[in-house]
């Protein structure tokens, strides 16, 4: 089981609060939702007498976790904020979030900015939704059927059905005392991991649409006028992202998503370490996976540029020696 020192502040403050707002980044994932609505859940079975509240957007594919409420500012006065799975304040989905009482942090990106009173912050995690998981059996509340459900759901989500690199053997111990709850582990693949014509079709597009550089980068662009002719939206095509991480010598790769006034970069890697160059671009994240946001296409040719320049001297060869 995880040490983390600020867990038992962080109890202490959640039985003394009678409001709980629950928040987590803006354009959800599955770790994000399921960290969120399974803490939730846990929370609320263990005190049935407080008030708890999940704040946010919600993502169309991702209805099936769960549904978000509606608060008003002035709820947030005396209310004990728990922030999970966002590493920077601009990311938090909901504007009322840090004017809570008190704002507590749970997240598993690095820790760039500290803007909760307290906070537990260990990268080390393969999910917030692991986290989770770990800082229920260390506060001695229990897990249901429903809360491991959204908890696994997370941690799917995050280690890419456990394929990543982040998926450590504390995660596997996690995921099968989950399973033990009696989770239905083929319903949660059929619903988030369902697509409908229109989404297939623009995997193909995105398929026969890969640039490789000679340095290993690979990297699509879609446009409005792709999303426009395959009746998509950027959300949609933001997931398909991996469709293309198996082809052979890939070293990372970068999918460029036009929506509205910017366009969204979702970067991953096999190894070469690219979220400093995240952070160039108004974004960051994991080492081998992260996101920006460029204003103009002019930019891609700079990302794809300083992705080469980390790609180029990697080699799979280095690592596995």
């Amino acid at each position: 089981m995880a040490h983390w020192p600020e867990a038992a502040t962080i109890l202490k403050l959640i039985e003394a609060a009678d409001t709980i707002m629950i928040h987590r980044h803006v354009r959800p994932d599955p770790d994000a939702l399921g960290s969120q609505l399974g803490l939730k859940r846990i929370l609320e079975v263990a005190y049935p007498e407080k008030q708890v509240y999940v704040v946010g957007g919600i993502v169309r594919d991702l209805e099936f976790l769960g549904k978000m409420e509606h608060v008003e500012p002035e709820m947030y006065q005396e209310a004990l904020v728990i922030v999970l799975d966002t590493a920077n304040h601009e990311r938090i989905d909901g504007p009322h979030a840090l004017t809570g009482k008190t704002v507590v942090k749970i997240d598993h990106h690095p820790d760039e900015d500290a803007y909760a009173t307290h906070q537990i912050v260990d990268t080390t995690v393969s999910s917030t939704s692991e986290m989770i998981a770990e800082l229920a059996g260390i506060w001695g509340l229990e897990l249901d059927e429903a809360s491991a459900f959204l908890l696994f759901a997370g941690i799917v989500g995050d280690t890419g059905r456990f394929q990543f690199r982040n998926a450590t053997p504390r995660t596997f111990e996690v995921a099968a005392e989950l399973i033990n709850h009696g989770i239905d582990t083929n319903r949660l693949y059929r619903q988030m991991y369902k697509t409908n014509l229109a989404t297939l079709q623009l995997q193909g597009y995105v398929l026969q649409n890969v640039n490789v550089t000679d340095a290993g980068v690979g990297y699509v662009k879609i446009d409005a006028d792709v999303l426009r002719t395959f009746h998509a939206t950027p959300e949609a095509a933001s997931l398909l992202v991996n469709s293309f991480s198996g082809l052979e010598g890939l070293k990372c790769w970068v999918m460029f998503v036009e929506n509205k006034d910017e366009i969204r970069v979702r970067i991953r890697s096999k190894g070469p370490v690219i979220n400093e160059v995240a952070k160039r671009y108004r974004g960051g994240g994991h080492p081998m996976a992260a996101g920006a946001t460029i204003e103009k296409w002019e930019e891609m040719d700079e990302v794809i540029m300083a992705l080469d320049e980390v790609a180029a001297p990697f080699t799979f060869e280095t690592e596995e020696s």
